[in-house]
């Protein structure tokens, strides 16, 4: 299938894809990894906050967890989600290549990884095989419930994490160059994401390594697990609490206070419903910072073909829920 009509075909909710699994089960180098990941921003976090216990912070560290949080964190919704994923968007290499750089920056895997396990939960959102859904294959009641829950967060990490890395979901991704080259480096990426806010704490503390392993915490460890949980959240809060729009074959949701998080992901119903609109805040007053930007980078003329459902689209899919008081945001031509 050309990656042309890759894009139309996930421009609804009905996707070319089937069920494909490249690895019987997460690989357990994969295992050891996201452990890492996933458990030692906390574990780092108790000691550090008895030694840090009392001592001001300073603005530096403040400064540096908001921005690497709102840099990378960019870097997956554009760039991993919106433009990797979806192509809901074209840009120029260099672009590419510093989208795919940041979101690799936040320790949730390399892009082909990311992407490829993404275009799976489109395909099967909320059946047997959606790599993350908290609906699927889980006992009844509240205890099922509560279990869905966990394995949507965080326990599919350890199960269904990168089975899908083959060319049935990522065969645009293989052939990129740009792509192959970032994921090469990705523990290069992983090192820069903590060296950076280091870097900056120690030269602006005065050369104190103290200083700069506590910019380290705040701008590195403390930012990526907030991180890891805002986004896992759109997979687990966003498939169970919230409100629904537009009519989809899943039980996705659109969650305000995950959109504020997200830059826009939390729109979650609406992107199922369109996935390849490079916005999802589609109804009046929901913020999308990511759309935002995305729509900013187009007026430099360094993104093009932004893609986002006219005006009649949203109307109908809208009526279809019978949803008189929704209210739509209207597009601005075909920009984001």
């Amino acid at each position: 299938m050309t990656q042309e009509r890759m894009v139309r075909a996930m421009s609804t909710d009905e996707t070319p894809f089937g069920v494909a699994t490249v690895r019987a089960r997460t690989s357990w180098p994969s295992r050891i990894v996201t452990f890492a990941a996933v458990a030692g921003p906390p574990l780092a976090l108790l000691p550090i906050m008895g030694l840090l216990w009392g001592v001001a912070v300073r603005p530096v560290d403040v400064a540096l967890l908001v921005l690497m949080y709102v840099v990378c964190g960019l870097g997956i919704s554009v760039g991993f989600h919106r433009y990797f994923t979806h192509r809901s968007f074209e840009t120029r290499p260099w672009l590419k290549a510093t989208l795919a750089i940041l979101g690799s920056m936040t320790l949730q895997g390399p892009v082909t990884q990311w992407v490829t396990d993404h275009r799976k939960h489109h395909a099967l959102s909320d059946q047997p095989g959606d790599p993350h859904s908290p609906h699927t294959d889980h006992h009844d009641g509240w205890i099922g419930s509560v279990l869905g829950m966990w394995h949507a967060h965080v326990g599919w990490l350890f199960r269904t994490k990168g089975m899908e890395r083959g060319d049935h979901y990522g065969r645009d991704l293989y052939a990129d160059s740009v792509v192959r080259a970032v994921d090469r480096l990705y523990l290069l990426w992983l090192a820069l994401t903590f060296a950076i806010p280091f870097a900056i704490g120690y030269a602006t503390g005065g050369g104190s390594v103290a200083l700069g392993l506590q910019a380290l915490i705040w701008g590195g460890v403390l930012r990526v697990f907030l991180f890891q949980h805002t986004t896992w959240a759109v997979n687990s809060v966003c498939h169970r609490f919230g409100s629904r729009a537009f009519p989809t074959r899943d039980e996705s949701r659109n969650n305000l206070a995950i959109a504020l998080m997200t830059f826009g992901e939390g729109w979650h119903n609406n992107h199922h419903a369109f996935p390849a609109s490079a916005r999802h805040g589609l109804l009046r007053g929901q913020f999308d910072l990511s759309a935002h930007l995305i729509r900013l980078l187009e007026r430099c003329g360094l993104v093009w073909d932004v893609k986002v459902p006219d005006a009649a689209a949203l109307s109908r899919r809208a009526r279809s829920l019978a949803a008189p008081n929704v209210e739509l945001e209207p597009p601005t031509r075909t920009g984001a």
